[in-house]
């Protein structure tokens, strides 16, 4: 079996206070281990203005900071944009990119998204790549097609891409805040076809190296089943994410499933 170490991300969105954040950041990292050879990666996604107290409050740390967004520009006359080198010195190590909330909130461009997400890898750091279908796409029996129509334009270009740079992130537009989750089964079918698509583009063996994992309402009581699928590598949290007991209870889902030891190094502390 291809060794994937579990990913679990904390997508804060546009929540919490200064005070909020340090104390959720702090009680996410005290739980958080990595002394075990099924030990989950961890990352919390806070909102830009929180970043640099947040890396403090980790510091030291197994946890992982990373940003909800970025720029593909590496500076210049973009008002309102952040940089990769920006994020990279307030102690970012992963970025998302394409998440809903933008591809359809914000109407952001397979092109634009597709730009961020060679310019994180460009920038030597992990991407988490978000694809999903709405529910008129659902209904339409879309979802296999848009989701290999989103992966194919946001790798477009790259031939070699590490295990440990790219993950990517299945979320069901359509269950993203709304309390509703894709069966483990449908989950686990459109996380299988994610993972062939993958193989059509950067090869089988990488293919089956790179986390997929699932982001569409992930809570602790259907975490372990949802993780429990053979190509369901991890989850990327929303509300769950905001009470360190939730979130930490999901971290603890993916360390009773996982499925192989990590390879040597996949594992990366906190700067």
């Amino acid at each position: 079996m291809p060794e994937r170490t579990p990913f679990i991300g904390g997508n804060w969105k546009m929540n919490t206070t200064a005070r909020e954040a340090v104390e959720l950041a702090a009680g996410v990292a005290q739980g958080v281990k990595a002394d075990g050879p099924h030990d989950p990666q961890v990352a919390i996604f806070p909102p830009f203005v929180w970043l640099g107290m947040v890396d403090d409050a980790i510091r030291g740390s197994q946890l992982r900071l990373g940003a909800q967004d970025c720029s593909p520009h590496a500076n210049g006359a973009h008002t309102g944009d952040v940089s990769l080198a920006m994020l990279e010195e307030v102690g970012v190590s992963c970025v998302l990119v394409g998440h809903s909330e933008r591809r359809h909130g914000l109407a952001e461009p397979p092109e634009r998204i597709a730009a961020k997400l060679h310019a994180v890898l460009g920038a030597g750091l992990t991407g988490v790549l978000c694809i999903g279908e709405t529910l008129q796409e659902r209904e339409a029996g879309q979802t296999d097609a848009v989701n290999e129509s989103q992966l194919r334009s946001a790798l477009r270009g790259l031939s070699i891409v590490g295990p440990d740079r790219l993950v990517i992130a299945y979320e069901p537009v359509w269950a993203i805040g709304t309390g509703r989750t894709a069966s483990a089964g449908d989950a686990q079918a459109a996380h299988r076809h994610i993972r062939g698509v993958l193989g059509t583009l950067l090869g089988s063996t990488t293919a089956g190296s790179i986390r997929v994992i699932y982001g569409g309402s992930m809570k602790p009581d259907n975490a372990a089943e949802l993780m429990a699928q053979p190509d369901i590598d991890g989850g990327l949290i929303g509300g769950a994410s905001l009470k360190a007991d939730q979130f930490l209870a999901i971290v603890d889902a993916a360390r009773r499933e996982g499925k192989a030891q990590p390879a040597a190094g996949t594992h990366r502390g906190h700067r």
